[in-house]
């Protein structure tokens, strides 16, 4: 598992604020994407959607700090703590 930082300079991006989780694999057919929502989870398997969740997810990514700098930022401020 890899956690990446979005920093507030990014600005705002369609996603931000809502939990996505894309579980792949090695087998593309078994690829879902766990939402939580208001009513409960709500998984997706099919594959337009999916392959709309893995573009965002990209484009979140593009906009987040690289791995390392990303522990750098966390281990910041776990030390404030």
């Amino acid at each position: 598992m890899t956690l990446l930082v979005i920093p507030f300079r990014a600005g705002a991006f369609y996603g931000a604020g809502q939990s996505i989780l894309y579980a792949e694999g090695p087998v593309p057919q078994l690829d879902t994407v766990h939402l939580d929502a208001p009513l409960g989870a709500q998984f997706v398997d099919a594959p337009t959607p999916l392959a709309n969740y893995r573009s965002l997810l990209d484009r979140m990514e593009q906009a987040a700090l690289p791995p390392d700098e990303s522990r750098k930022f966390i281990r910041s401020i776990a030390r404030e703590l």
